[in-house]
């Protein structure tokens, strides 16, 4: 009867961490309007895959709300190409493998490490100190990134399953 007390204090312990550091998904991050319609046009405009001077301006004043200055203009009809060039080169999503976050999960779970990957840095340290919450937190990561529903933090997968 001695051994019961304390198992079950641990259990209860093991329990309460588990249920107040449970994963919960992210958040959407309202996008702002304005925003919205210069990557909306930015797409528009890059579609033969040239970017003209006018059509850059276009995008940069709808994104700032209100005309362009003198120095902006120069600037933009300096470093217009060099802007254009390196929004060509921007990957489409993030650099995250589904796979190796699968992978992290599976081998290392109970120590949170595919939280640190994914970019959930408190939540890899919660289940670093409760070693995955005894397994079942690391458990249920498994099963989310496997259907996809753990997805890196404000960010996709680059690779999918």
């Amino acid at each position: 009867m001695k051994f019961f007390k304390p198992l079950t204090l641990l259990a209860i312990a093991a329990f309460s961490v588990l249920v107040f550091t449970s994963a919960t998904p992210a958040s959407e991050k309202p996008v702002d309007p304005k925003v919205e319609r210069a990557v909306a046009a930015w797409e528009k405009a890059a579609v033969d895959g040239n970017i003209t001077n006018k059509e850059l301006k276009g995008i940069v004043t709808e994104l700032k709300g209100e005309k362009l200055t003198l120095k902006e203009k120069i600037g933009l009809k300096l470093f217009g190409k060099k802007i254009a060039n390196k929004m060509e080169s921007l990957p489409a999503s993030g650099n995250k493998s589904q796979l190796v976050a699968l992978l992290l999960c599976f081998f290392l779970g109970g120590l949170g490490i595919h939280r640190f990957y994914l970019g959930y840095t408190w939540q890899g340290i919660v289940q670093l100190l409760t070693l995955g919450g005894c397994g079942i937190w690391a458990l249920i990561d498994f099963i989310r990134i496997c259907t996809g529903d753990l997805q890196p933090k404000d960010d996709t997968y680059a690779t999918t399953l």
